[in-house]
């Protein structure tokens, strides 16, 4: 049985040019997003700004959390309904939108992750091996993107049609229009069942499941009572000779640990390497580092 190899780790992404985080305190962040500043609430930014500082002054818009639930966006200048920025270091680029939901379809501490498994992907493209990867709640594709780029056939997998749809923009947006992307709206569960009827076989597999959502049909789903079975079914889809399976999560729910311990359990027999520990990004206004979700990887 694999066991971790190292301590959890933090890793910090910080090789972005068109993303910023400014600054965050009193439950809130600031980020600039290519040419506009966001405003935008955060669950683990229970810290007060330094000194008495003052709330910033400087943003084009702001997220105003509701008491109900939900909230609404603030602008103190039109801006375009979406715009791009870019992640240079692997030639991506990224269609960012305010959504009602705070969110911009973008995580931008997951560049670590993408950086990651994209040097697995070319070393393996390298030494004349195809690689496939399926992306399960894969969101607006970042990671699928990433893992295009660097040469693997990708299975973009998520219940929301409008995500996938967001996707194949990214990928047009980063030249990846003719890359052998398979785009699936589905519930994850159902999909990796019915891969495994097919006979499907992945080199890869990243995942980042939600605490709770729902499938394509209404499925409900439940971090802690469906991804072992998720990760179980996933297990009979690898391939002989798997490249990595990594694990994403923004609930406090499961610490890099768990994750580890999941991992050991899922790739027991198969050797390989594990470590787990957080994402996160550095703010440039106040030294802080700010966490943004836990991580565990395996490898061969």
């Amino acid at each position: 049985m694999p066991n971790p190899d190292e301590r959890p780790a933090l890793l910090v992404a910080d090789r972005w040019r068109d993303y910023e985080l400014l600054d965050c305190a009193d439950g809130m962040k600031q980020e600039r997003w290519g040419p506009y500043t966001l405003v935008r609430p955060d669950p683990q930014v229970i810290w007060p700004r330094r000194g008495g500082a003052r709330p910033w002054s400087h943003w084009d818009g702001f997220y105003h959390r509701s008491d109900s639930g939900g909230g609404r966006w603030e602008f103190r200048r039109p801006l375009p309904e979406h715009w791009q920025i870019h992640y240079d270091s692997l030639g991506l680029t990224f269609k960012i939108r305010p959504t009602s939901f705070k969110h911009t379809g973008l995580f931008p501490e997951q560049a670590v992750n993408w950086e990651w498994a994209s040097e697995r992907i070319r070393r393996a493209r390298e030494g004349g091996r195809e690689v496939g990867v399926l992306n399960l709640f894969g969101y607006t594709g970042a990671a699928t993107c990433a893992c295009a780029k660097a040469g693997a056939s990708v299975c973009h997998v998520d219940a929301a049609e409008g995500m996938v749809k967001w996707c194949r923009e990214n990928a047009a947006l980063s030249g990846l229009s003719e890359a052998p992307v398979r785009y699936i709206a589905d519930d994850c569960l159902k999909f990796v069942r019915r891969e495994a009827k097919r006979g499907r076989r992945y080199e890869a597999i990243i995942m980042d499941p939600p605490t709770y959502g729902r499938g394509s049909s209404g499925e409900m789903w439940k971090l802690e009572d469906h991804l072992w079975e998720l990760l179980s079914e996933c297990r009979s889809i690898l391939s002989d000779s798997p490249l990595f399976f990594l694990i994403n999560a923004y609930t406090a729910r499961l610490s890099p640990t768990v994750i580890a311990n999941l991992l050991s359990e899922l790739m027991d027999g198969r050797g390989g390497k594990i470590s787990a520990g957080e994402v996160g990004l550095a703010a440039s206004g106040g030294g802080l580092v700010l966490p943004c979700g836990v991580y565990g990887r395996w490898e061969a």
